[in-house]
């Protein structure tokens, strides 16, 4: 069993990131947290969330040349970002297993797990174009 070290500071930032259904970025979770009254170093939030990452409780997205993104679902699904306004939602259809099969086949690699990140136009983003 992995032993936490959970300090005020990484519960602090867990419990941001827990309660975001937007994958905040390392500056979201700063302002959220300055919002509920902490006083953090960008340091210190930036340590947490590795820290949070490499303790396997939040999962960081790079999703494309955009900031990181954090994650606190760690079951296996995928993601979606507007191409428009960089917003990201879950997308909870499975990956094709004949998809895992024909990359295996070929990379030669064995395929442990995937995370497809769609691109397209949210609906908010769609609806200002047609106006």
């Amino acid at each position: 069993m992995r032993t936490l070290n959970l300090t005020i500071q990484r519960q602090a930032v867990y419990d941001v990131v827990r309660h975001s259904e937007d994958h905040p970025t390392a500056a979201d979770v700063m302002n959220r947290l300055v919002e509920q009254g902490y006083n953090l170093a960008y340091g210190t939030v930036y340590n947490s969330l590795r820290y949070l990452t490499d303790k396997e409780l939040i999962r960081e997205l790079k999703l494309g040349e955009t900031a990181s993104r954090y994650d606190a679902r760690m079951d296996d699904h995928q993601h979606i970002m507007c191409e428009v306004c960089g917003k990201v939602d879950e997308v909870m259809t499975e990956v094709p297993p004949q998809w895992m099969k024909q990359v295996a086949e070929e990379t030669g690699y064995t395929i442990d797990h995937a995370h497809v990140v769609f691109g397209g136009v949210c609906g908010e983003c769609r609806n200002k174009r047609i106006k």
